[in-house]
């Protein structure tokens, strides 16, 4: 297969998981990945009730949203390859007691400081999403691979889309410490279903943790379909970055004068575009995942192009739709052909592919928000069609060179 990397100490394929994966279970996994990953997000619209609650320290308060971000990477990088030597229903288990200790931790933090350290524990337990995915994987038989990942992708951004709205109307009623709370809650019944259903796996390799990280690099270097993927995984998640990253400023403004209540719902219809990604994965399935990312970089061109001809309420909510179904697609076509390339490997790759995800994400908010100082929406737009041109550019290199 293009750009297989080789893998060392493989385990015999006789040794490999042979579990079926049910509609059930897969299902139980795509919700898991949506609780897992929501903690993430719902500090952000609660920033306001956390400064009033520290105000000796509020010029500190831009480290809140900054803490589950770096605590995430951290389990991105140092967790997530152990899923390959390690088995995964453990590991997963155990970053589930992790994400709900950071978040009693978080619930009961006696300074911003304090919750800060928390939100980076609470990151690195909600990585265990990111465990999940190529567990799917490893259960579906391989004709099958796009649909599961599209789901479990379905469930994965819905969490990250309705966290801020859940978390927004809970602070704003009960305060924000019992939304970290009620978090904790969840990860603990969600952790209970896990061990209850979640079946367990063989190690993939047989090598130290040392050689299990160098590996990494070993992976990027020898396969150009991982790279290609990154890359205009990446671009794909600058341009969503740049659009969510200032959508609240531009609402805030003339015309519309909304606040950020407004802003969150938006979040509600760009979930929509979650149901897309089963389809988009039976789509890789029949069609290679190829044919899949060309229509979604399409999609995410068109989406900006869109929001500014057509910067009203209800141009922006399509917009909205369209740029989510886009940047799904893509990532549902991307992780099954990453995932193709080598199966004792699978949680390397994703490590590989999510961080370079992470690392357009990060560049596209500061792309964002400088467009929005110096050019407004209109530079804020373009800032995100150009992400989408540099997707398109990797991906129709790969083709010439094809």
């Amino acid at each position: 297969m293009e750009g297989t990397a080789a893998v060392p100490d493989q385990i015999p394929p006789d040794r490999a998981l042979t579990r079926r994966l049910t509609r059930g279970l897969l299902l139980m996994m795509a919700v898991s990945c949506g609780v897992a990953v929501a903690n993430l997000y719902y500090n952000q619209p609660m920033l306001g009730l956390i400064a009033r609650s520290f105000p000796a320290r509020a010029g500190w308060i831009g480290i809140i949203p900054t803490a589950p971000q770096l605590g995430y990477a951290l389990g991105l990088f140092l967790l997530v390859p152990l899923g390959d030597l390690l088995d995964r229903r453990r590991l997963i288990l155990c970053q589930c007691a992790l994400l709900a200790a950071g978040l009693v931790a978080a619930a009961a933090a006696p300074s911003l400081f304090g919750l800060a350290a928390a939100l980076v524990a609470t990151g690195a337990g909600a990585a265990l999403a990111q465990q999940l995915v190529p567990f799917a994987a490893e259960l579906s038989p391989p004709a099958e691979a796009g649909r599961v990942v599209g789901l479990m992708m379905s469930g994965l951004i819905t969490g990250i889309l309705l966290a801020r709205t859940m978390a927004g109307a809970l602070g704003a009623l009960a305060g924000w410490r019992l939304m970290f709370a009620a978090g904790a809650a969840l990860s603990v019944a969600m952790a209970m279903v896990l061990a209850r259903f979640l079946p367990s796996s063989q190690p993939a390799v047989q090598v130290s943790w040392r050689r299990l990280m160098v590996s990494l690099g070993a992976l990027v270097v020898e396969s150009p379909v991982l790279r290609r993927a990154t890359l205009i995984q990446a671009s794909l998640f600058g341009g969503f970055s740049v659009f969510w990253a200032t959508l609240a400023l531009y609402l805030a403004g003339p015309p519309y004068h909304l606040g950020s209540a407004v802003a969150g719902l938006f979040g509600v219809v760009a979930a929509g575009g979650a149901t897309t990604a089963p389809l988009a994965g039976r789509m890789a399935d029949r069609h290679g995942p190829a044919a899949v990312v060309r229509v979604s970089v399409l999609l995410v061109i068109g989406a900006f192009a869109l929001m500014a001809a057509w910067p009203s309420l209800i141009g922006l909510g399509i917009g909205a739709f369209v740029l989510d179904v886009g940047v799904q697609t893509a990532m549902v076509a991307n992780q099954t052909s990453v995932f193709a390339l080598s199966a004792a490997a699978r949680s390397r790759l994703n490590t590989v592919l999510v961080t370079g995800l992470f690392l357009g994400g990060a560049t596209g908010s500061v792309a964002g928000a400088l467009a929005w100082r110096f050019a407004g929406w209109n530079g804020v737009t373009a800032a995100g069609a150009l992400f989408g041109c540099a997707g398109m550019l990797v991906h129709a290199r790969a083709r010439r060179r094809a």
